[in-house]
């Protein structure tokens, strides 16, 4: 019975090498040194936003902005894209290399055949089946499995930091395209003011009451005014190609929504994780903590390799002279075996091996703590982003209302004869600086309310991005 036990005991094994252990997740509950506020207010009637801590984002968090092209727009990028599609497939592959790794607990069977012709005996035919098993007495399978379980983990974490990617560069791109049109609608407005403005320095010009210097001037402002358009228009198209790409089309097959802004509610409720919980949602930070456990386990499998190997088998065949007599019982053979190897001199590459798999964890250690710090200075920036946001919106109001004033003004003073065209071109400068900058500011805040929902994770865990089955590690 003692003897039973200490096999059994032989055979079960022990893993060598480091149980892996989940770093700590990060202490506090803010994201700066400075609190901020519980809301981001603004001075001028713009749309408030109140931050509420603890709370999770939503998996689609960009039905947020309430835009229905947006949605329907992200439902179909998300089935689309070929990104997602490469890394779910790459997915598959991990969890496959995981069920190859299980094999290695099982006893394997293999069949053999073989015809030999011997000068001195003739003619030898063998069939027979031989089955192995390799005891995993330190753990090197074990060790295996849990590497490549841990890899596949990694895997599905990329898989949802491909969704989470593509899921805020379709919100960004659609939010540049309203952006760039409205640009290109205040900049087409300004041409219409340098227009008017020309006639009006035409008129006077024929009066003789101003020099046809006068004229050149307001003719070179409509002209360098006209340049603009281009530059926008080109930056337009190319939004809408990357936008359509995203979505898994040739920029020829199909074009996006005529986004304007608009079309986008600026979320009012900002749900903001605590630092400790977005070390367990953030997928890049995940996939470098599997990464992570990966290597600790690639200790293992080294540490296991200074130890000895056991090998069990068993053959069962015929063997014969003649193929018509070889099914018989008289020529049956069989053979139980068993085999240790254990390393004793390999010149120092086995422990060389074990420590260049302990400095590889380390290294891993400082790549998941610096992913873990750039995912909280991510945060960090954005939130401080937002408040700065707000400040910006209420300035480019105020700005364009005063620009807007001190424009019409010009105009009246200019037809009175009490200015001359450099006021009044300076004058309209300042308002298409004001026009585009206030255009640009609201852009900027909804990216930055959608970049701080992709910088929290965005609400993946919730998606069902990852199929469960048999086959899931």
């Amino acid at each position: 019975m003692k003897r039973a036990c200490l096999l059994l005991l032989v055979l079960s094994g022990c893993a060598v090498g480091p149980n892996f252990e989940r770093p700590p997740a990060p202490e506090g509950e803010r994201y700066t040194a400075t609190p901020l506020p519980a809301e981001i207010a603004s001075s001028t009637g713009a749309e408030s936003q109140r931050v509420q801590p603890g709370q999770r984002v939503p998996a689609q968090w960009w039905e947020l902005f309430r835009s229905r092209s947006l949605n329907a727009l992200l439902s179909s990028a998300i089935d689309g894209s070929r990104t997602i599609a490469a890394a779910r497939a790459t997915l598959a592959a991990a969890r496959e290399e995981v069920l190859a790794a299980r094999g290695g607990y099982w006893p394997q069977l293999d069949a053999s055949a073989s015809a030999e012709r011997r000068r001195s005996s003739g003619n030898l035919y063998t069939v027979g089946a031989t089955a192995s098993y390799a005891p995993d007495v330190f753990g090197a399978t074990a060790r295996g499995v849990e590497q490549q379980e841990a890899l596949a983990e990694q895997q599905g974490y990329e898989l949802a930091a491909a969704y989470l990617t593509l899921t805020g560069q379709v919100a960004t791109q659609a939010i540049s395209i309203a952006s760039l049109r409205a640009q290109l609608q205040a900049t087409d407005q300004v041409v219409a003011d340098d227009e008017r403005n020309l006639e009006l320095v035409r008129l006077k010009y024929d009066a003789g009451k101003v020099p046809r210097t006068d004229v050149l001037t307001a003719e070179t402002q409509l002209a360098s005014d006209r340049t603009a358009l281009p530059g926008l228009r080109q930056q337009l198209a190319s939004a809408r190609n990357a936008l359509v790409v995203l979505t898994g089309r040739a920029p020829a097959a199909w074009s996006p929504p005529e986004f304007t802004l608009a079309d986008f509610a600026l979320p009012r409720e900002l749900p903001l994780s605590l630092p400790s919980a977005l070390a367990r949602q953030r997928p890049d930070i995940l996939a470098a903590e599997a990464r992570l456990h990966a290597d600790s386990a690639a200790i293992g499998i080294a540490s296991a390799r200074l130890y000895p190997d056991i090998t069990l088998s068993a053959t069962l065949g015929q063997q014969s002279p003649d193929t018509g007599s070889l099914l018989r019982s008289a020529n049956r053979f069989w053979s139980l075996a068993a085999d240790l190897s254990a390393p004793i001199l390999h010149g120092g590459t086995l422990r060389a091996q074990r420590r260049a798999a302990i400095n590889t964890y380390r290294a891993s250690l400082a790549t998941y703590e610096q992913t873990v710090l750039g995912g909280l200075q991510q945060v960090a920036d954005t939130l401080q982003s937002l408040a700065h946001d707000a400040e910006l919106v209420d300035a480019q109001r105020q700005l364009s209302d005063s620009a807007s004033a001190a424009l019409a003004l010009q105009r009246e003073s200019y037809a009175a004869g009490k200015s001359d065209v450099l006021q009044l071109i300076s004058a309209e400068r300042a308002y298409q600086q004001a026009l585009l900058g206030s255009v640009r500011a609201q852009a900027q805040r909804l990216q930055d309310t959608a970049q701080l929902f992709v910088a929290l994770g965005g609400g993946w865990w919730d998606a069902k991005l990852m199929p469960t089955g048999p086959d899931r590690p």
